[in-house]
């Protein structure tokens, strides 16, 4: 167990399944007792001190206790990995100076208002839904796609992969599974809240 003390890929994994937890608005002893586990051994894992979290099968287990994927985790480990490379002032090269991309920021609400049935009964036209940028949808989350092309739709989030983001809703209904080409969208915000007004 203490080379996974120091392991700075473990404790990289555990910070992420913390963040995961965290997003989920579990404390350690909640996101444990989904699963038949201790606070004290999700913490190990948190910390990266338990060597079954590099397994697929743990981390099935454990992402599925908060509601999300293996895939939400590596998602979110690649963000933080990609904005921990970029130094303040960007990347360099010597000919031309590029700035990292701009990433959405956890907790700023956007708002929009419904004007099609698509996703009824879970939303109807008239609904406001407020949506974070900065957060991945659950799975069943309702969340709010802008495509490459300018375009914008409302789903209910499945799962995703490297290739497709599968949803719910839209002139298929709500029982119709469906796939985006994942090049396609340019980014995915959880709905946070359904507003009659």
């Amino acid at each position: 167990m203490a080379r996974f003390a120091s392991d700075p890929d473990a404790a990289a994994l555990g910070e992420g399944l913390a963040s995961l937890r965290r997003h989920a608005g579990l404390s350690q002893a909640e996101a444990g007792a989904r699963i038949g586990m201790t606070s004290q051994g999700w913490g190990l894992y948190e910390s990266g001190k338990r060597p079954g979290l590099f397994r697929p099968d743990v981390q099935r287990r454990l992402t599925g206790a908060l509601d999300a994927t293996p895939e939400d985790l590596a998602l979110l480990l690649a963000r933080e990995a990609s904005l921990g490379s970029a130094s303040a002032t960007g990347v360099e090269s010597p000919r031309r100076a590029f700035a990292p991309p701009a990433v959405p920021q956890a907790g700023r609400i956007e708002r929009m208002q419904l004007s099609n049935d698509d996703l009824a009964p879970w939303a109807a036209s008239g609904v406001v839904l407020e949506f974070d940028p900065g957060r991945w949808p659950r799975r069943d989350q309702g969340c709010v796609i802008d495509l490459a092309d300018g375009a914008r739709l409302v789903r209910l989030y499945q799962r995703a992969d490297g290739d497709r983001l599968y949803v719910k809703g839209g002139p298929a209904g709500l029982e119709v599974e469906t796939s985006l080409d994942r090049a396609a969208v340019a980014r995915v915000a959880a709905v946070r809240a359904r507003l009659e007004e």
